[in-house]
């Protein structure tokens, strides 16, 4: 692994975990795409350093099970705003 994306990688998970942000938002701050951003979470993290990625492994996975809600916040949100 080339040492820039190694450093991607540590920069992106420090910012997950302390900010506890999603994929998304990860990759709109860092400027990639959110295929980078969870290549580089699920498959070259552990890698790297296993038990930051199991901090983000967490993270991540609180977001995938609120993702509905927020979901539903930003549609009730979106008609409210039409009327």
């Amino acid at each position: 692994m080339k040492d820039y994306m190694r450093v991607r990688v540590l920069e992106i998970a420090k910012y997950v975990i302390d900010t506890k942000a999603t994929v998304r938002k990860a990759a709109k701050v860092f400027g990639v795409s959110k295929s980078t951003v969870h290549k580089d979470m699920t498959e070259r993290l552990p890698k790297i350093n296993p038990e930051i990625a199991k901090k983000v492994k967490e993270v991540l996975a609180f977001n995938k099970a609120e993702r509905h809600i927020r979901g539903g916040k930003a549609t009730k949100r979106k008609y409210q705003n039409l009327t």
